[in-house]
């Protein structure tokens, strides 16, 4: 009887255990050494600062979520160009129906924030065409419905595709005022970076913004991005560029409707600072204006691998906003 009885309590402790193992929740993703621990400034990565590895192939555009942990990040900038398997495909719609799904696991597995949705290739929205100015705005759309499904607070736009400040103004507005209008309630801000040419001249972008008037239509102003020449155009940090906007004076006036804030970085000198770029700087003027968001890593130089010039440059924000 005692022989029974022994066998019975084991395997009724085996049975527990084997019930216990299946009902226990899947193992979380440790979280990383979050730059937050170290400063009060919420950092987040802008994926354009992996493009060279996603477009050699070295790695996946939906590895973003993982190395952005694995580097301390708290926020998620996506780039949607990078993702080949939603730009290319013949039923776009479905195509970002799986590529919001798979992002949604993968940023909450890791546990980061989506930030926005930077949207390039979608078409000119400041051109003069009228037809292909609405079927841009038509193709953006698609992305304000990914970004509001992902929890996002943004996308960021271009104002690309026409020369003449008067007609791009216009046209700009008109765009930018049908898709804040659609953006409005889906929670989503409609955000135009300082881009090149006439959207890096900060107070012709400004008279735009303003111009639309829509209290989700603003900014994402971009510590490098002032070249305004159309002849000539190029990189300010190398001198290609034959007409540069003052970066401080720009971001200061972009500032006012600045809704997200992206820190280009290209190089940096013995002491981790940027080599063009006063981060301290810029920091205080996005202080002045009581800016309190999601800072974006942007690295694009060459010399540093992306790995090593993300890492930079994320150090160099947690300094110089410590200073502040």
């Amino acid at each position: 009887m005692k022989t029974v009885t022994t066998r019975y309590v084991f395997s009724l402790l085996a049975a527990l255990a084997i019930v216990s193992c299946n009902q226990a929740p899947k193992q979380q993703v440790e979280p990383a050494a979050s730059a937050e621990t170290e400063s009060s400034v919420k950092l987040s990565l802008a994926q354009w600062s992996l493009h060279r590895a996603i477009r050699s192939g070295e790695m996946s555009p939906y590895d973003f979520a993982e190395k952005a942990h694995e580097m301390g990040f708290q926020g998620l900038e996506y780039v949607n160009q990078l993702y080949t398997d939603v730009v290319r495909a013949e039923d776009k719609k479905a195509a970002v129906a799986a590529f919001v799904e798979k992002n949604n696991e993968l940023a909450a597995q890791f546990g980061l924030q989506n930030v926005l949705i930077m949207i390039d290739g979608e078409g000119s929205l400041s051109t003069s065409d009228a037809t292909s100015r609405a079927e841009a705005i038509e193709n953006h759309k698609l992305w304000i419905d990914a970004a509001a499904d992902m929890g996002c607070s943004a996308v960021r736009l271009n104002l690309y595709g026409e020369k003449d400040p008067e007609l791009w103004t216009s046209n700009s507005i008109e765009s930018l005022s049908a898709l804040s209008a659609y953006a409005a309630p889906k929670g989503i801000n409609v955000l135009v970076e300082n881009h090149g040419r006439i959207s890096s001249n900060a107070a012709a972008l400004m008279g735009v913004i303003n111009g639309v008037n829509a209290p989700n239509c603003g900014t994402l102003p971009d510590f490098g991005n002032f070249c305004v020449a159309e002849e000539g155009y190029g990189s300010v940090f190398d001198g290609s560029c034959t007409e540069v906007y003052d970066i401080y004076q720009g971001v200061e006036e972009m500032m006012p409707k600045a809704m997200a804030l992206s820190a280009k970085s290209n190089d940096f000198d013995e002491n981790g600072n940027e080599t063009f770029i006063d981060y301290s700087r810029m920091l205080q003027i996005a202080k002045s204006y009581g800016y309190d968001g999601f800072i974006g890593v942007e690295y694009e130089g060459s010399r540093l691998s992306e790995i090593e010039g993300i890492k930079a440059t994320r150090d160099l924000l947690i300094k110089a906003s410590a200073s502040l």
